[in-house]
């Protein structure tokens, strides 16, 4: 998973300035996010939004508005169509490249330009909204009337917005009042989710109420409870993304996690985000989460290192045993390893794997014997007990496709009878 700048020309001849987040194989499908008014696309809310997407193999692109971030053009002459355009021009973009979104995402007045914006994106399946306004002219609750005066009487005036000025111009309100969002939404013609919270006070939830009223089948209606609307705690984020990434699954191409999908070279551990330790792992083309105990200071919500340890000597093990008992045509059925990990400080060696195996079927004792001095000349056994090297390094080397194969072909050539059987001593 990674980030990439992405530029576009807008309609109206200024560059839109965007980042990508890249997914790992396998990529399910691609997604594009309008941001809230006046927030960016470094808005908290989006960047993590698009990193939940990416790490479930939706590639997500998020960008400015004109004025707004990095992007050209000027905000006091931008207006709620120009936004719709611009978001038009990001899905062809987007498709141009070879990334056609087939889920349009919008938060806020962000929402409310994708609900106007998706009928002019054919390759878009669905749509999914975050505390959008049913009314565009929503937007002028952010403005007194003093502000609204001045704004009728010069033209245009600058406001405060989230603690940062801003200029507004008569046009952009004048053009609040042209677009009949009820219509689009009655024809969007495409699956609809609406989030919100109903303790949103910005965009009430009144509006998520009105939004629903007016779609077509197929639509839902989740609340996000106690979130804010800027969707500021990582909690409400997380919950949110899972929803979509959930919801949007049937819209979205179905690719299995498989090593013949995914990546074929390191096992990537990245950080979430999301509590001290909780860890995003991408192995053999499969993703699930590492952590530690909540005991320890982490969330629980995954493997620790040494289960994973652990995981991978059970592994091995059982494998190994399948293959010699295939090869020798031993009536061995199910199989089935347990593995624990703990540490005795007084001992020399201090780390202790105890390894329990239970095998089904009718074996002799000699048969059972012996597959107990394979378990114990299993590949991962022999790596645990003989030591490894590690070489560390910075940046992000191009991992070797040799070592994928590796240990089935250890395995394989362990109970092939055609190579002898390795020592099992110990480093000292």
């Amino acid at each position: 998973m990674s980030v990439r700048r992405f530029e576009f020309a807008s309609p109206a001849g200024y560059l839109l300035a965007g980042r990508l987040e890249l997914p790992d194989a396998p990529v399910r499908g691609w997604a594009l996010m309008a941001h809230c008014f006046t927030c960016g696309k470094d808005n908290l809310a989006a960047v993590r939004i698009g990193r939940a997407l990416a790490r479930a193999g939706i590639g997500m692109l998020r960008f400015d508005f004109a004025g707004l971030g990095t992007s050209g053009g000027d905000f006091a002459s931008s207006s709620f169509a120009a936004n719709v355009r611009d978001l038009v021009a990001a899905g062809q973009a987007m498709s141009d490249a070879g990334m056609s979104p087939a889920l349009l995402i919008g938060h806020s007045l962000g929402g409310a330009a994708a609900l106007a914006a998706a009928g002019d994106l054919p390759e878009v399946r669905a749509v999914a909204t975050i505390a959008a306004p049913f009314d565009v002219t929503h937007v002028l609750g952010l403005f007194d009337a003093a502000t609204l005066a001045a704004i009728e009487q010069d033209g245009e005036a600058e406001v405060t917005l989230a603690g940062r000025p801003f200029r507004v111009s008569k046009a952009f309100i004048d053009d609040l009042h042209k677009h009949d969002q009820a219509s689009r939404i009655a024809t969007l013609d495409r699956p609809l989710l609406i989030m919100h919270s109903p303790h949103d006070d910005t965009v009430d939830i009144d509006n998520a109420n009105r939004i629903f009223m007016a779609a077509k089948f197929p639509k839902s209606l989740v609340s996000l409870d106690n979130a804010d609307h800027l969707l500021s705690r990582q909690s409400d984020v997380d919950c949110t993304a899972a929803m979509l990434i959930s919801w949007s699954s049937r819209y979205l191409q179905p690719v299995p996690e498989t090593r013949a999908h995914g990546q074929e070279g390191d096992v990537v551990a990245e950080e979430t985000g999301a509590g001290r330790f909780q860890l995003a792992i991408h192995a053999g083309g499969i993703r699930f989460l590492a952590d530690e105990p909540v005991s320890a200071g982490g969330l629980g919500t995954g493997p620790t290192p040494y289960d994973l340890v652990s995981a991978g000597l059970a592994a091995c093990t059982t494998m190994t045993l399948r293959i010699y008992a295939d090869h020798k045509g031993l009536p061995v059925g199910r199989i089935r390893t347990a593995v624990g990990h703990m540490r005795q400080t007084e001992a020399k060696i201090p780390d202790l794997f105890t390894r329990t195996i239970a095998i089904e079927g009718p074996l002799e004792e000699a048969q059972r014997q012996r597959l107990l001095e394979i378990a114990d000349r299993c590949p991962v056994d022999l790596t645990l007990l003989s030591g490894s090297r590690v070489e560390t390094m910075l940046g992000n080397p191009p991992a070797p496709a040799e070592p994928v194969e590796a240990h089935a072909v250890a395995m394989e050539q362990l109970v092939s009878g055609n190579e002898p059987l390795p020592t099992r001593e110990p480093v000292s």
